[in-house]
């Protein structure tokens, strides 16, 4: 790929994955541009077909032959940019440290976003206020009557997708329960280091402060829960907005070998409920279901089948596979005991022990 002198991004302040690769782009200095707004007329202005489909941010990349193309899922993104911009990496040289950081990354993208859209759209308050900011964010001199238009569709649209998450009155205390014991978790976890594999900050980071910049800095009601929980995530995600100025120590991960009980709790809690809600979803897309029930935190759970999810839990397995045998016995030897052994099929060292 070519390198251009800055990437052009489309994005929207109510967005976690925005703020995910903004966060991304300046802890890793590389120069942006950022169009706050709806990205379709832009992309065709640019004249570069929209991506399907056209989820926030939308991210115009370079290609190898020198064109452009606009692109949205975060994750590869990450990757693509560590392929065209050198030093001050965010994955973690060793192999078995960068699988626990693309865990937790998926974590933060696949489960976090569930705390996000419930708290954004279930209560009314918060709801409210989504409703009322959301449409300023794509045209701030909309008048009053398009204003409020605007917020009644917009409101009524993503209230009606709740489902899509699981998001509903069965299992809103289960994604409740789950928000406060992480926050306490990373209460106790950011006590003992500033990032959550150690010293400097990993893709999986970036992904968590994604969500808690819209849980903490955009919807009230989840922002009040984690004022009282947890003071070092609030300030943490101020801090995690712009890490440009740190120097990265190489020596700055966690050893896989010798991880902080803080660290295994919050591993514990990702095989609590990531994992079965995982796992459930890739074996609906198997069976052509289009939605799934399981048991989640000891409450029963339901939602509507997400192929993409099943396409993340493959994409882990695949990354599993292709670690080294050291690699591999040193993270089955990480995650064992947390549940999250079973994400990785016939592999799993857990199998005796679940949290």
């Amino acid at each position: 790929m070519k390198k251009v002198d800055r990437i052009r991004i489309l994005g929207d302040t109510g967005s976690p994955y925005t703020k995910k690769m903004l966060a991304v782009m300046r802890y890793r200095q590389i120069p942006y541009s950022l169009i706050w707004g709806t990205p379709g007329p832009v992309l065709d202005e640019m004249g570069l077909a929209r991506p399907k489909p056209l989820l926030l941010p939308v991210m115009v990349m370079p290609q190898f032959d020198g064109s452009d193309v606009a692109r949205y899922d975060s994750t590869p993104i990450i990757r693509d940019l560590e392929a065209i911009y050198t030093g001050r990496s965010v994955l973690p040289d060793d192999p078995a440290t960068a699988f626990l950081d693309y865990l937790i990354e998926d974590f933060g993208d696949e489960w976090c976003t569930k705390y996000m859209f419930h708290y954004r759209w279930h209560p009314p308050e918060s709801a409210d206020n989504a409703g009322t900011r959301l449409p300023l964010g794509h045209n701030i001199c909309l008048d009053s009557e398009e204003h409020q238009r605007a917020k009644e569709d917009f409101a009524r649209r993503q209230i009606d997708r709740l489902y899509v998450v699981g998001s509903n009155e069965m299992t809103a205390p289960v994604i409740d329960r789950s928000y406060r014991r992480f926050l306490a978790i990373m209460e106790a976890h950011l006590a003992r280091q500033p990032f959550i594999l150690g010293n400097r900050p990993g893709a999986g980071d970036f992904a968590v402060y994604g969500q808690l910049s819209q849980l903490v800095g955009f919807d009230p009601t989840p922002r009040a829960i984690a004022h009282e929980v947890s003071p070092r995530t609030v300030e943490w995600v101020d801090l995690m907005e712009d890490q440009s100025g740190l120097e990265p120590d190489e020596e700055a991960w966690n050893d896989v070998s010798d991880l902080p009980g803080t660290l295994r709790e919050l591993l514990k809690e990702i095989g609590r409920v990531y994992v079965p809600a995982m796992l459930r979803n890739a074996a609906a897309v198997a069976a052509g279901e289009s939605e799934w029930e399981t048991e989640i935190d000891g409450t029963a759970w339901s939602q509507k089948t997400f192929p993409y999810q099943a396409k993340c839990l493959r994409w882990l397995n695949e990354q599993y596979d292709a670690l080294d045998a050291d690699s591999r016995d040193r993270v089955d030897a990480a995650l064992k005991g947390t549940g999250c052994g079973r994400l990785i099929g016939p592999n799993e060292p857990d199998s005796e022990e679940s949290p």
